[in-house]
């Protein structure tokens, strides 16, 4: 069935509700029938046993998942936004997406997540699913436009970082298109970007420990890298050092200049 423009469904809904974008929970629209349509074919594309769709709001995207033929279900936290989908008759968690125990979907595969996410939770929705130990197939994710950047950036160009590192180390992310602020309602003050992440194998065994060994890397960028973890593992300076060293790395490291490869490769000589 052929859907009807996102701007004409946004308007019936919101005259029907009564309600406009809340600024508090970041809710901005979409209202862009080729963004739409372009992020749907990613979702079926990753060919989904089921879907999550965080924030669902008026519908934009979640009318069109409706149409792929599998399970769906909402996580939404606007009350109001909630009891529609119910009435709709759709399977709906209301709670904050970064509060809700995913572990409840192990089991279930291939899971992939889709979402023109809130800005405020974006890296922390990708940090937590990154750690998942039954990981989702594949995410469909609206980014604002840096944080985007960083996630795929290398340490020879970008804003690489944290993120960059742990993202990478689970997931294959390519870049599905940019939106402007022209295609929300209201429009944002940043251009948006939207990423889609396949799961990939990774040598990581233990993911929480891992992360603690990626935050020490990073947790003082203008730092060598010895020092951050010499502080974080309370080991002798000098020992790490060495150990770098051993390795085949410059001692004087900082943690930008390293790449993945080399994050894993160091990892395994400090994990618990």
């Amino acid at each position: 069935m052929k859907l009807e423009p996102a701007r004409e469904r946004l308007r019936s809904r919101q005259e029907a509700l009564g309600v406009q974008a809340k600024k508090s929970l970041g809710q901005n629209f979409l209202i862009s029938d080729s963004v739409i349509g372009k992020i749907l074919k990613a979702t079926k594309d990753l060919k989904p046993g089921s879907i999550l769709e965080v924030g669902p709001g008026m519908g934009a995207l979640t009318d069109g998942l409706k149409q792929l033929g599998v399970p769906l279900r909402l996580i939404e936290l606007d009350s109001v936004f909630a009891q529609y989908w119910r009435d709709d008759g759709q399977e709906v968690i209301e709670t904050d997406a970064l509060q809700w125990d995913w572990a409840q979907l192990s089991g279930e595969k291939p899971r992939v997540l889709v979402s023109n996410l809130p800005y405020q939770i974006s890296s922390s929705l990708v940090v937590d699913r990154s750690l998942d130990d039954d990981p989702l197939a594949g995410m469909v994710l609206m980014f604002q436009k840096e944080v985007a950047q960083r996630m795929k950036a290398t340490e020879k160009q970008g804003p690489y970082g944290f993120l960059s590192v742990l993202a990478q180390s689970f997931w294959k992310i390519d870049l599905l298109l940019e939106a402007s602020s022209h295609d929300f309602l209201p429009p944002p003050k940043v251009a948006s970007r939207v990423l889609v992440f396949q799961t990939k194998p990774s040598p990581v065994e233990n993911k929480r420990d891992y992360l603690r060994f990626l935050k020490a890397c990073f947790s003082q960028p203008r730092k060598y890298m010895a020092s951050n973890l010499a502080g974080e593992y309370a080991l002798p300076k000098e020992e790490v050092k060495s150990r770098l060293e051993s390795w085949g790395f410059n001692p004087q490291t900082r943690a930008e200049q390293l790449s993945l490869q080399n994050f894993l490769e160091i990892y395994p000589h400090f994990k618990r």
